[in-house]
């Protein structure tokens, strides 16, 4: 409709409607002023001006209630309906309370299904996140190799043998170690023992012979009784046995193709998305991808420091198992705060047991100013800003992933909230790259 056709209706309709108001005039028994001319009665003044018709001494005509005004839009009723009725005399908190209450309930119902999708397809999900750490770390390698000119499926096969000859010498070493100080400790071990309960009675708990055997009794009651629970733990875990073959065989395949295809496969993705999206999701995948290498390379770093440390003290005081002790650091520090905590508990346990509580506490120290010198100088010097994360969010991203996947959810929780961290404050920017990168450029001119 034009300009035109929209002001010649606003005139038929203030035409319609002020002749309706004259035939009421006419109409009306009571003498008020018609349009003949006739002089209206001095009490018709105000009759005349509600009917909507000039009066010699009426300022103007006045429309009536139902009379539409040139150039007005008609007014709109103050409630449409009985919900708009209900909507208006709830409070303005409320409504935009309960606004807010339905979507949050909508995004729990998502995010509890989307927990449900992966607690059932975790035994692919699981082997499919350690590949991505994997390929993360062994990514320089090799690049370093394809600078080399070797050809792409060689290199990544060399690295990944390569890789996976050092863990398996690594475990080599820890279990002959385990083997060789076992008789060493057992024969270490009573001798700590009496140490701790002499400790315990001299000591500033003051405990009599009668505490300590009641709470020993206490301890291998504790034991006997769950012995069968323990038991079918183990019985458990040998069933799952095939599982955890299955998951190791796909860890290796995936990492292998992550390492080989992982440019073509994510330029596959990219090209799934609409033109308008390609270029944002495809720089936030590569920055997040950038900061899952720089998380996996620091912590492997950190954690060699940190085994390094506890191992060197371990070894001046002659701890068993120190090496293998070690070993347990640097897997522990793969679990951020937590993990490095634990593994150094179990070697001032080792050095109570061995050396008494004097060594013990020595230990004790070590752990805790190696913790300090990881958290305060460590981590900000080697990770950078690139992959800072608040002390609470790791917390809880490992308490989360130790309760949906127990220790490879531990594991996996910190570099996902990394990664997720990276590409939301991307997609979030309001800028985009401007210059396409080469992934962008090939989904772009797909059909």
């Amino acid at each position: 409709m034009s300009r035109f056709e929209r002001v010649w209706g606003r005139l038929h309709r203030a035409y319609e409607s002020g002749r309706d108001a004259v035939r009421q005039a006419r109409a009306d028994p009571t003498g008020r002023a018609d349009v003949t001319g006739r002089r209206a009665s001095p009490g018709s003044i105000d009759a005349s001006a509600e009917a909507g018709v000039a009066s010699p001494r009426s300022p103007g005509p006045v429309a009536p209630p139902s009379a539409v005004v040139v150039g007005a839009e008609p007014p709109a009723a103050l409630h449409n309906s009985t919900s708009s009725r209900d909507d208006a005399d709830v409070p303005h908190a409320l409504r935009i309370a309960a606004a807010w209450s339905w979507r949050l309930i909508v995004i729990g119902v998502v995010f509890w299904a989307l927990l449900k999708i992966v607690a059932t397809v975790s035994i692919v999900i699981i082997p499919l996140a350690i590949a991505m750490l994997l390929s993360a770390l062994l990514a320089p390698a090799v690049g370093w190799l394809l600078r080399a000119r070797f050809p792409r499926s060689l290199a990544t096969a060399v690295v990944l043998v390569g890789g996976l000859a050092a863990v398996v010498g690594t475990l080599t070493l820890v279990v002959n170690e385990f083997i060789k100080g076992v008789p060493e400790l057992s024969k270490k071990s009573s001798e700590g023992v009496r140490q701790i309960q002499d400790w315990l009675k001299t000591g500033p708990l003051h405990l009599s012979d009668s505490q300590l055997d009641r709470y020993i009794e206490e301890a291998q009651s504790w034991i006997n009784n769950n012995t069968e629970r323990f038991t079918s733990g183990a019985v458990s875990t040998a069933a799952t046995l095939a599982e955890v073959l299955t998951g190791i065989v796909l860890v290796l395949f995936a990492t292998f193709f992550f390492l080989r295809d992982g440019s073509r496969i994510w330029r596959f993705l990219v090209r799934l998305l609409p033109v308008a999206a390609r270029w944002k999701v495809d720089d936030a995948g590569r920055a997040s991808w950038e900061t899952l290498g720089a998380y996996v390379r620091a912590t492997v770093l950190v954690a060699f420091i940190d085994a390094v440390g506890i191992g060197t003290f371990l070894v001046i005081f002659d701890i068993p198992f120190a090496f293998p002790l070690a070993a347990l650091v640097f897997l522990g520090a793969f679990i951020p705060i937590v993990g490095a905590a634990l593994s150094g508990g179990v070697a001032v346990l080792v050095a109570l047991v061995d050396s008494g509580p004097v060594t013990a506490l020595i230990i004790l120290g070590v752990v805790i100013g190696v913790q300090q010198v990881e958290g305060h100088v460590l981590q900000p010097l080697i990770m950078g800003r690139a992959v800072a994360i608040h002390p609470l969010a790791v917390i809880i991203g490992i308490a989360a992933g130790v309760v949906l996947a127990g220790i490879t959810g531990a594991l996996v929780s910190v570099p996902l909230i990394a990664v997720l961290n990276t590409a939301v404050r991307r997609l979030a920017a309001r800028t985009v790259p401007d210059t396409p990168p080469d992934a962008v450029v090939v989904a772009s001119q797909a059909p």
